[in-house]
């Protein structure tokens, strides 16, 4: 009796105290710290935090996409399988069949000598044992399930014909060719428009009911999670701060770092004098951590004892949301304004500014 390699689950990808550290001259960069998380089927993981935080790292150490200079410990199964310490072969037959990843930048993952409906044909022929011209009407299918118009003419542009959304959408659909269970979103709106951002998440949206997948979504943009994601996992200086639901972390934050996150977004509703409140300091060096909290030094609440012992994940709310502070039942019914107090702006200096910009505008009068 020959065991399915691939056992049909509803627990698709766990993964368990992944670490990653990159040897350098100046030492050992810890990108990725004891991260834990799981992944269901159907659902959508929303992994947040600041450039540096390990987002990326985590995600290609699991696709086996790291540099062989990279030491890579802890679990990372997909269906049960390990997935680290397979060889590149055996990755390559998961890789786009089993598990799928999309790029931040769409030209990095396309070719510019091939035109975008032989490389969807290729994907699609990379793990499917069918004809080229099955292949092809296939890459015509998908172009037009991800909101390409005029499919057919398109599949035979190359990707510097395309814009940078349309080529986003390319890479969507290459991603989606051979429906995998799992489908990892890294950064995919970043440089796009307000309005671009909104047709490239509706592809993946597209991908998703075409699919079945699992999604990981990577990204700095929180109102995009807000809108997208069922649970959220925050990153900071390469260890999970905070995961549970996306409305328990929205709405009842129970770590300092995740309230700045929170009240350095733009509002709607916010009054023109008010300006957006950054978390002051920058991210800590991987390189070399200092005992204690990574959040330390950028902590408005900071207390003796976060410079002397790093928290854990403690239980702060119900089904399953951790938060990584000392301090936590604290912040229970904070807001971000009672840690980070907003900056405003003088309103008369503004209206003087609006004025003078008016009067620039507006054409000599003839005599």
């Amino acid at each position: 009796m020959v065991t399915d390699p691939w056992p049909d689950t509803d627990l698709l990808l766990t993964v368990e105290d992944l670490t990653v550290e990159f040897p350098t001259d100046d030492g050992i960069v810890q990108a990725v710290r004891g991260v834990s998380y799981e992944l269901r089927r159907g659902e959508v993981l929303g992994i947040v935090g600041e450039s540096g935080s390990g987002k990326s790292v985590s995600s290609l150490a699991v696709m086996g996409l790291l540099p062989k200079t990279a030491r890579i410990s802890g679990s990372a199964k997909l269906q049960g399988r390990e997935l680290l310490g397979l060889s590149d072969a055996e990755l390559s037959k998961v890789r786009g069949n089993k598990i799928a990843m999309i790029f931040q930048d769409p030209l990095t993952s396309l070719s510019p000598v091939y035109t975008i409906g032989y490389q969807l044909a290729e994907a699609v022929l990379a793990h499917r044992d069918v004809p080229k011209e099955k292949a092809w009407d296939r890459a015509v299918e998908l172009l037009d399930i991800v909101g390409i118009p005029n499919p057919e003419q398109r599949a035979n542009s190359y990707p510097h014909e395309l814009s940078g959304g349309m080529r986003q959408r390319v890479v969507i659909a290459i991603a989606m060719a051979n429906d995998p269970d799992v489908i990892i979103a890294d950064e995919p709106t970043t440089a796009l428009d307000v309005t671009v951002q909104a047709q490239v998440m509706e592809a993946l949206n597209s991908a998703r009911q075409e699919t079945g997948a699992a999604m990981i979504l990577i990204t700095h943009d929180l109102g995009v999670v807000a809108g997208t994601v069922d649970r959220v996992c925050v990153m900071y200086a390469g260890k999970l701060v905070e995961t549970g639901a996306v409305d328990q972390v929205f709405y009842g934050p129970r770590m300092p770092y995740t309230l700045g996150l929170l009240g350095s977004l733009p509002r709607l509703d916010a009054t023109r004098s008010h300006r957006l409140t950054p978390i002051v300091g920058t991210p800590p060096s991987l390189v070399n951590l200092p005992s204690g909290c990574p959040f330390s030094p950028r902590c408005p609440i900071v207390q003796p004892i976060c410079i002397q012992e790093e928290p854990e994940l403690f239980s702060v709310g119900v089904d399953g949301q951790l938060a990584a502070c000392h301090f936590h039942e604290r912040l229970i019914g904070a807001q971000p304004v009672d840690l980070f107090p907003p900056t405003t702006i003088d309103e008369e200096l503004v209206a003087s500014y609006e004025d003078a910009g008016q009067d620039d505008a507006a054409p000599e009068e003839t005599t």
